[in-house]
């Protein structure tokens, strides 16, 4: 009886895993906007005011920027009775990381601006005719301020016009990553991952008692221990009895310091710090260059436009007590 032969031919086929994810759960560079709730009386920001505070403390690049860029503010700064170096140190820092910076305006008896206070702006809102809120933990009702006297100073947007955006947003992928990859690093040395095998015994010595020990020695060799050696002695097995079969390296075979320097190199472009006053150590022996003229062209390029906006609360304030700054020393 003869087989008939199949001489139908299979089509090829081919299939794809799909487009890129973005880091985060949705896209939010596509959906920047400000939408009015008619039960909270305010407009949400575009951007989470908690994740951009929480973002700070994720990435060692991205925080030292702030604060270096926070600082260089604070120094030009001149302390007066309006606005002390105090709260300017907040305000600073509030707009470096949210866009935004609020301040309360402590007035006279007459309706004169005597006093600037900082307000943290994770919490505060802005609702409609220049009336702002302050939303606080465990209360469903926001706190109004009166009208005019919260003074709001903000980076432009050109998705809306009512809360500012982090000049620093387009980084924000490459500062997660940058958190993730240490994240995937320190759990892939403390489990063990990077040392691992597969233990293969082929010997009809081993009793049931014995492979219940190995099998607990093997599990105990994640976290704590899993550097811990392993004695196995069985007298009557050949050379191929017990094999140890390695899966894992010590090798840096994730890319993981070029996953590093990268996505470093991305949130310090997206800062514009220079590398060599952002701590960077050089790759090359020759460094950065003259650091005085690199901090002499940053001064003049990125922190005196940084004090700018908040020159813009002059107009809303009496001629003797207005906001200035220093010119830096060493500008070129």
């Amino acid at each position: 009886m003869s087989r008939k032969k199949n001489n139908s031919k299979r089509e090829p086929m081919m299939f794809s895993f799909g487009d890129p994810e973005p880091v985060l759960n949705n896209s939010i560079t596509q959906a920047l906007g400000c939408f009015y709730s008619d039960w909270q009386k305010y407009y949400e920001p575009p951007i989470s005011f908690s994740g951009l505070d929480k973002m700070t403390h994720a990435n060692p690049y991205h925080s030292t920027s702030i604060f270096f860029k926070r600082n260089q503010m604070v120094k030009l700064f001149k302390p007066n009775s309006l606005l002390r170096l105090t709260d300017f140190h907040r305000l600073a820092l509030d707009y470096l990381t949210f866009g935004n910076a609020f301040a309360l305006a402590v007035k006279n008896y007459l309706g004169h601006i005597i006093r600037l206070k900082h307000i943290p702006a994770l919490n505060i809102r802005r609702g409609k005719d220049n009336i702002y809120y302050q939303i606080k933990q465990g209360s469903y009702e926001p706190v109004p301020f009166k009208r005019g006297e919260v003074l709001h100073v903000m980076t432009y947007s050109t998705g809306q016009s009512l809360y500012g955006v982090p000049e620093w947003y387009s980084g924000l992928h490459s500062a997660l990553l940058n958190s993730e990859a240490t994240l995937f690093r320190r759990r892939y040395y403390k489990n063990g991952a990077h040392l691992g095998y597969i233990l293969f015994t082929s010997s009809p010595d081993i009793t049931p008692e014995i492979e219940k020990m190995i099998t607990e020695q093997v599990s105990k060799g994640k976290g704590v221990g899993n550097f811990k050696s392993m004695y196995i002695n069985l007298p009557n097995a050949n050379e191929k009895a017990l094999q140890v079969i390695p899966v894992g390296d010590i090798n840096q075979k994730d890319e993981f310091e070029k996953i590093k320097n990268i996505s470093a190199d991305d949130v310090i472009v997206a800062h514009r710090v220079p590398p060599a006053l952002a701590g960077v150590k050089p790759t090359n022996t020759g460094g950065f260059g003259d650091i005085e003229k690199i901090d002499s062209v940053y001064q003049k390029n990125e922190v005196i436009p940084l004090t700018l906006p908040f020159l813009e609360l002059n107009d809303q304030l009496q001629s003797s007590q207005r906001i200035e700054f220093n010119k830096p020393n060493n500008t070129i």
